[in-house]
């Protein structure tokens, strides 16, 4: 019988659809494995089903002489936290979760446009607080986002969800820059040429691409420097895709009026800097957390390995 490690508590729902010839081990804590845990567990579980920040780097895999797991199926889109190329190279087959994150992670990233724009989190605490002298013409001014320009960094499944959302929606301008061209997808919306361009033209910037060593600190100081001084950023991707520690610097020079943020560069680590700044909406990596959606990440990642087990191909193999 083979041997699963599923690394964090899932939906009942989910540890019920796997395949009964799995002998299934579920850890119960919720941080993740640590590395010699998971050197632990690559030597003992024919399989595992790992998720964000699980220690699945080159070095952690080639610890393992001999390793007896031979699949990864991730419980996420993202796997920036898993050397495809050394696991490919140990004999393990690596899937993730496409599709099932999309719609989700869409609504959080207007979520962050509107907190952001409208200052919502700024007015919240300020009743939470006892702060608030009641309303007035001037309080709490902030901007209308309805026929605004969004810039949309990356236009796969989720940039088109966020685009059909603020275009169709909220009546904006969409513009977005994609490494290969974008047929159309039933939104007006223009494909510019550089990332610089976008940044330039649009009240919002979202970023929606995925965590890939070329994306690493994607938005530096340079790009922050070509974003409008009204303008807000939005990252509903991976922390790392922005340069932290300039973003910080952006914010208090005011070369931008805000951020919306759902993930961070070392999570769950947040720089007292952003959680100090009344202009920046922070949220903890909120995109998939609606029990439906997890229960279809989690199906996902149980087809992918219901279908290893019994010889198939699976049907989402990253790499």
């Amino acid at each position: 019988m083979a041997k699963l490690l599923i690394t964090r508590p899932l939906p009942e729902a989910v540890l019920q659809a796997v395949d009964a010839v799995f002998d299934v081990d579920v850890r119960q804590e919720t941080l993740p494995l640590k590395p010699n845990e998971m050197v632990t567990a690559l030597g003992r579980y024919d399989a595992i089903l790992p998720t964000l920040g699980d220690p699945l780097s080159g070095e952690v895999i080639g610890q393992v002489s001999d390793a007896k797991c031979k699949i990864l199926a991730n419980f996420g889109v993202g796997y920036n936290h898993i050397d495809v190329g050394a696991a490919q190279s140990a004999g393990m087959v690596v899937t993730n979760t496409p599709g099932a994150v999309t719609d989700a992670t869409a609504d959080i990233a207007m979520t962050l446009i509107l907190m952001t724009c409208r200052r919502a989190g700024e007015g919240e605490r300020a009743v939470r607080a006892g702060h608030w002298e009641g309303w007035h013409p001037t309080q709490f001014l902030g901007m209308h986002v309805t026929g605004k320009t969004i810039g949309i960094i990356g236009m796969g499944r989720i940039g088109k969800a966020i685009a059909k959302r603020a275009g169709l929606g909220f009546e904006m301008g969409v513009v977005f820059y994609n490494r290969s061209k974008v047929a159309d997808f039933g939104v007006p919306a223009r494909q510019m040429e550089s990332l610089a361009e976008v940044c330039a033209v649009a009240d919002i910037v979202v970023l929606a691409v995925p965590a890939t060593p070329e994306t690493h600190h994607l938005v530096n100081a340079e790009l922050l420097g070509q974003m409008q001084a009204h303008s807000v950023l939005v990252n509903i991707a991976r922390g790392d895709v922005i340069d932290e520690a300039a973003l910080i610097e952006a914010l208090q020079a005011g070369q931008i009026a805000g951020a919306g943020l759902d993930v961070y560069e070392r999570e769950p680590i947040v720089p007292e800097a952003l959680k100090a700044t009344e202009n920046v909406t922070i949220l903890p990596h909120l995109g998939t957390a609606a029990l439906e959606v997890r229960v279809d990440m989690g199906l996902m990642a149980v087809a992918n390995l219901n279908a290893w087990v019994n010889g198939d191909a699976p049907p989402n193999p990253v790499g």
